[in-house]
């Protein structure tokens, strides 16, 4: 199954009233912003809890994406992973500070299953600025997602980040 297949028959988005399609558009370029400025801060524990227990999140090229091949810079095919690497960042990685930012555009709901679940869209560019440089552009693309209800918010289900770039000039050291 891939990132965004879902078992359940979806509906269209547009089925639902207007009113009410607008407020969860809404509500979830919130928890898209939410979740940026999380990575923003460094708060990487935060991060840990925009996802469901059995999520999947994964950074992939483009290339790879429109292929079909499952390869990807990233690859997380449950918490406890992106938990790992929560603390791999944090215990292990020796890396030069630097100042992120994620600029994250054009969220769009595409679909709802009938179980719930949310197939929704994002585009995102991340600059990063090492202590002694300039600011660049890290990695430009898009958030392809499903999102599952959790009380009056969401979890991501599934998360892939799709690079544009070819290639990435630096590590990826903060989460897409």
């Amino acid at each position: 199954m891939t990132a965004l297949t879902s078992t359940a028959r979806e509906t269209k988005p547009l089925d639902m009233p207007k009113a009410e399609l607008r407020a969860l558009r809404s509500d979830v370029r919130d928890y898209y912003e939410d979740y940026g400025q999380h990575l923003d801060d460094g708060d990487l524990e935060a991060w840990v809890k925009y996802f469901t227990e059995d999520c999947h999140y994964r950074v992939i090229s483009r290339e790879n994406h429109k292929l079909g091949l499952p390869i990807g810079l990233i690859y997380c095919m449950n918490k406890n992973m992106v938990r790992d690497r929560v603390t791999a960042l944090r215990e292990t990685t020796v890396a030069q500070p630097r100042v992120i930012r994620h600029f994250i555009s054009g969220v769009r709901i595409n679909s709802i299953a009938e179980n719930g679940d949310i197939s929704a869209q994002g585009n995102f560019l991340i600059s990063e600025c090492l202590a002694d440089g300039e600011p660049e552009i890290t990695a430009a693309g898009q958030y392809q997602d499903v999102l599952v209800r959790d009380g009056d918010g969401f979890l991501f289900k599934y998360r892939d980040c799709i690079v544009d770039n070819y290639r990435i000039k630096t590590s990826i050291i903060i989460p897409l």
